[in-house]
């Protein structure tokens, strides 16, 4: 089994359109909150960033925010960063992405931009490549993911995700099913790998 401590959040910056986006990311970081497991997250206060950070926060639960010093001042304010428990600031978004993989246990990508899907997908091109077995979560929200997931099927159908059992990332339609969902997955799975930070630190 493994034991999931933190989680890792994915997400955008910005709010998106309607309401559903940041009442997931809201709803996410209670939930983490109040099943006891700390958000590691990209830092931001704004959009489902700061939804996420914020739910999890007035839940009484503990948030990491790891941040690039450039990005300071675009994806948030120096006041809201005050509320974290802890601020990592990093010199680029490599050192942010690896400290990000190093604090987290689980991965979750909620609706984002090109940045989200850049995150996500390398934590399963890590798993494919068998450096860690760590839980992989499509928060699906309205169908957000629709589209990335039919790509994905659509390699595996033309061959080009051979080792797909690595790569099977878990798709939640709501943001309450998230935690659940990545805690049963811990539970059916086999130790963590080890060495995998030093593995990652030369790719």
């Amino acid at each position: 089994m493994n034991t999931i401590r933190s989680i890792c959040v994915y997400c955008g910056s910005s709010p998106g359109k309607g309401e559903a986006y940041l009442k997931a990311g809201h709803v996410l970081g209670r939930s983490m909150a109040l099943a006891g497991l700390q958000l590691v997250y990209g830092g931001g206060t704004r959009g489902i960033m700061g939804a996420v950070a914020d739910g999890a926060l007035r839940a009484g639960g503990k948030v990491t925010g790891i941040i690039p010093q450039f990005l300071m001042d675009k994806e948030a304010t120096r006041s809201a960063l005050q509320r974290l428990d802890e601020l990592i600031v990093t010199d680029n978004m490599h050192q942010r992405k690896h400290k990000m993989f190093e604090k987290s246990d689980a991965f979750v990508a909620l609706p984002g931009g090109i940045g989200t899907v850049e995150e996500i997908i390398e934590i399963m091109t890590w798993g494919q490549l068998g450096h860690h077995r760590k839980p992989i979560v499509f928060g699906n929200i309205g169908g957000f993911w629709d589209p990335m997931l039919a790509l994905l099927d659509h390699m595996r159908a033309e061959g080009f995700i051979h080792t797909s059992h690595l790569v099977d990332p878990l798709v939640v339609d709501t943001a309450e099913a998230i935690v659940p969902a990545i805690l049963a997955a811990a539970a059916a799975d086999g130790a963590p790998m080890e060495g995998v930070s030093s593995v990652i630190d030369n790719m």
